[in-house]
This record gives C-alpha cells, sequence and structure tokens, in this order.
C-alpha cells in the first residue's frame, strides 16, 4: 500500500508490479499522476496537462488519507472508507511553504483571490486561467521554483515582478556568476527582479488582492501574486500516527521508520540528516525499496548524489544551467573557470584534494555527462591533463 501519486509513489508501484508484487495506490489529487517537475511548461504553454501525466498505475483510489491506524494496520479516509495494509509506504511528498505575510490568508484560511501557491496541477491550471498578456503578477521567491515560474508567466506575456529576500537568485544551487546569467536571462523576458527584497504584506480589496508591500514601505500594485518560497515535507500523518518525524519521516537505509510495517521515501522522507526534495532521490528511494520488499537481494539506500537541472524557454535559444555539489570553494580548493559573456556561457569546476566536489555551469552543457560521472564517483582525477580539461572534453549529456 503507497500514499501518494506523485513520482515516487507511482515509481515504486510500478517496479513492484514489475517485480510480481503488486502495489495499490492512495492518491487524493484528482487529476491523473502527473510529473510535478514539469508543472512550470505547463503553465508557460509549452505542455498540456496530459503530457506530463505519468503511466497510469495498476490500481489506484482516489482518496483522503486522515488517520493512520498503526495498532489495526488500517488507514481511515475523509469519506468514512478504510483500508487494511500490510506494509504501508509514506510518499505524500511535500507542501509549499506559505510565509507569515499579513493579509496572506482571508479569515477561514484560504488565499486570497488572485495569490497563488504553485505546487500542484490545481495551482498551476488555477494561475493559467488568470494568467492573460498585460496581467501584473508578483513571484514571491526566487529559487529554482520562483525562478521556473517568473519565467513561465513572462513568456505567457504578464508583467513580472520577481522579489527575492536573498542576494542573488537561486543561492542554494548556483555561485554568483551563474546568478547573474540566471538573473539576465530573466531580464532579457522582460522580469523586473528585486533581490534583497523581502515582502511583509499582501493586501486586499474585497478578498482580492491589489498590492504587495516590500519591508522598505514600497508597493506593488498587482494582479496576481505567485509564493514560491520553497516547500517543507508533508508530514502530518505520520506525526499524527507517532512516527519519529525531525524535518522529515525518519528513515534508515532499508527507508524504513520507527514502525517496521512503515516505509517513507520522496520528499517526505529524511535519510542520514537528509531531505533531499528533489526527483532523482525520490526515484532511486523508490527502486530500493520495490527491491526490497519484492525480497530481490538486500539493497541499501546510502543516499544520492544529485544535479540540478534546469531549461528555461522562452523567445531564442532556451537557457540551461546544471549544478552539483559544492559549488563555493573552501581554502586550498582548486578552481577552473571559463566564461563567454557574448554567447551567456559559464563553466565552473571545484577539485579538492584531487577530487570533484562540485560544479555550476550555464549554457552549451555538453561537458555536464561526463563532470557528473567524475562527481558521483568520487574516485581521483586523472593526473596526466590540465584542470582546463575537466571544462572543454564533452563526454555527453
Amino acid at each position: 500500500m503507497v500514499i501518494g501519486a506523485g513520482l515516487a509513489g507511482v515509481r515504486i508501484a510500478r517496479r513492484l508490479g514489475e517485480l510480481g508484487t503488486p502495489a495499490l495506490i492512495v492518491g487524493e489529487e484528482a487529476h491523473r499522476p502527473y510529473n510535478r517537475v514539469l508543472l512550470a511548461e505547463v503553465l508557460a504553454g509549452r505542455y498540456a496537462p496530459d503530457v506530463i501525466a505519468l503511466p497510469a498505475p495498476a490500481e489506484l483510489v482516489r482518496a483522503r488519507v486522515t488517520r493512520i491506524d498503526r495498532a489495526r494496520r488500517a488507514l481511515e479516509c475523509a469519506d468514512g472508507n478504510e483500508i487494511p495494509y500490510g506494509t504501508l509506504v509514506l510518499a505524500t511528498g511535500s507542501n509549499p511553504v506559505l510565509p507569515a505575510l499579513r493579509g496572506l490568508f482571508t479569515p477561514d484560511r484560504r488565499l486570497p483571490e488572485g495569490v497563488h501557491a504553485f505546487r500542484t496541477m490545481d495551482d498551476c491550471l488555477g494561475l493559467s486561467e488568470a494568467v492573460r498578456r498585460g496581467v501584473r503578477a508578483v513571484v514571491v521567491g526566487g529559487g529554482l521554483l520562483g525562478v521556473s515560474a517568473a519565467r513561465a508567466l513572462a513568456v505567457r506575456g504578464a508583467q513580472v515582478v520577481l522579489a527575492q529576500q536573498a542576494e542573488r537568485l537561486m543561492e542554494r544551487q548556483l555561485d554568483p556568476s551563474a546568478s547573474k546569467l540566471v538573473l539576465r536571462h530573466l531580464t532579457d523576458l522582460g522580469v523586473e527582479v528585486h533581490t534583497e527584497c523581502r515582502v511583509r504584506d499582501v493586501r486586499c480589496v474585497g478578498g482580492v488582492v491589489r498590492s504587495v508591500e516590500l519591508a522598505d514601505g514600497y508597493a506593488l500594485d498587482t494582479d496576481l501574486v505567485i509564493v514560491a518560497c520553497g516547500v517543507h515535507p508533508r508530514v502530518g500523518l505520520a506525526e499524527d500516527a507517532g512516527l519519529a518525524v525531525h524535518k522529515g519521516v525518519l528513515v534508515d537505509d532499508e527507508l524504513r521508520t520507527s514502525d517496521p510495517h512503515i516505509r517513507a521515501v520522496g520528499d517526505c522522507a529524511q535519510h542520514d540528516g537528509t531531505v533531499y526534495g528533489l526527483a532523482a532521490p525520490a526515484l532511486e528511494q523508490a527502486d530500493v525499496l520495490a527491491e526490497l520488499l519484492a525480497r530481490r537481494g538486500s539493497p541499501r539506500y546510502t543516499g544520492t548524489r544529485s544535479l540540478t537541472r534546469l531549461t528555461l524557454t522562452g523567445p531564442g535559444s532556451p537557457f540551461d544551467l546544471a549544478a552539483f555539489g559544492e559549488t563555493e570553494p573552501r581554502a586550498g580548493d582548486d578552481v577552473v573557470q571559463l566564461a563567454d559573456a557574448t554567447r551567456g556561457t559559464y563553466r565552473k569546476v571545484v577539485v579538492r584534494e584531487d577530487r570533484l566536489v562540485g560544479g555550476v555551469l550555464v549554457g552549451e552543457l555538453g561537458t555536464v555527462g561526463a563532470l557528473a560521472r567524475a562527481w558521483e564517483g568520487a574516485e581521483p582525477l586523472p593526473g596526466d591533463g590540465p584542470l582546463l580539461h575537466l571544462l572543454t572534453n564533452d563526454g555527453g549529456s
């Protein structure tokens, strides 16, 4: 039994089916399971919703689970039904972070008209319906999700302002030089970007958003507000059931929670102190757990060294970037950089004690495959050539 019909939940059910162990998925969204990573492409109009649909699970129940009864090994659902389980897998994903902004919620704890999170297909479709050429939109948050949302809205013809509290865009993934290229790309699309800029107030009239106020008192008139301040693990069911939870549901190398009959994978799981919140680790966890549950050997999940990759489409050629590992060097590290301001390309790797520990690439990602393999393998680099070879050898992407 799997709770959650996202990437991780569908992957584990599919793999278990291939291994001869059918699994039932319980998912609460009305839509066919879909690839959440591609929602920005739906918002931009590049893909129709059905294009990002995942293969339909063999057994899928539409229901909202309200309680896990561990003693009876049963799920209680909002419609009053109960579903028994032998082994339960939590793939509940994550929820959007909704910051403590004045006016963000109505008295009944709903988002006002014109204010949108950007996490689900319903969020995406609601935004798509509201966007029209010339509409004013403020995106709160300049991380990966905020940059993707701002780009998609600009492609649709909106007048977009992006407010980022940190000093640069995508500060968790990119170094300052790469971040500047992302800023240039958004600016070329007409996005007005403000960094070191905190939104403190959402102002509504008659339950409809009209402006946002910044910390310095400046007000931005707007028709739409998109909150893209990150996500946090969805662990409410686990906490209510008494499972061990820190940031996410705590799991061991067999993805087992504090209850031996319950496992967890994906955005909701915390392994060895890390909540990944990315697609690649979720899929790797699902594959390991499927083999364990189908009794195909004794694999262990020991962590994922994952690469963040983003393609921003729009007028002209696509804007590609990739980042992995530690993009900021420590004292004593070797750093190799290649930049071409005219072409808008940038490549950088960080080497520590003859091992590649991180890198960031913007545009022309032909070397990303070879670099990622060298980083993932964590093996000593060849000593028979200059470090520049790392950035110019096209190992395939």
